[in-house]
């Protein structure tokens, strides 16, 4: 099976950033698309960035500009790095890698908030 394990949540003022860190015990070359998700207390799960095997990446319209995502596949690594970051930011993000079948992370906080 292959686990997800997220790193780098956490508070951060307006306008800060943060880097946001998924380690599989798979390897990720292997995983055709990659990507971040979020989700807000009674708010629906939606699609923060995606990035696949050829590099084509795809953000949320409301992070586009402020939001990279980048991929490390010596390191098995996903990475969200997070610029001028807003209140409306606020939620827990979830790693996704996915081939045939669709993997999980924990979720890691962030709190954007003065």
């Amino acid at each position: 099976q292959v686990q997800l394990v997220e790193s780098g949540g956490g508070l951060v003022q307006p306008g800060g950033s943060l880097r946001l860190s998924c380690a599989t015990s798979g390897k990720m070359s292997n995983m055709n698309r990659v990507g971040w998700y979020r989700q807000a207390p009674g708010k629906q799960r939606e699609l923060v960035a995606l990035i696949t095997t050829g590099g084509s990446t795809d953000y949320a319209g409301s992070v586009k500009g402020r939001f990279t995502i980048s991929r490390d596949n010596a390191k098995n690594t996903l990475y969200l790095q997070m610029n001028s970051l807003k209140p409306e930011d606020t939620a827990v993000y979830y790693c996704y890698m996915s081939t045939f079948l669709a993997y999980w992370g924990q979720g890691t906080q962030v709190t954007v908030s003065s």
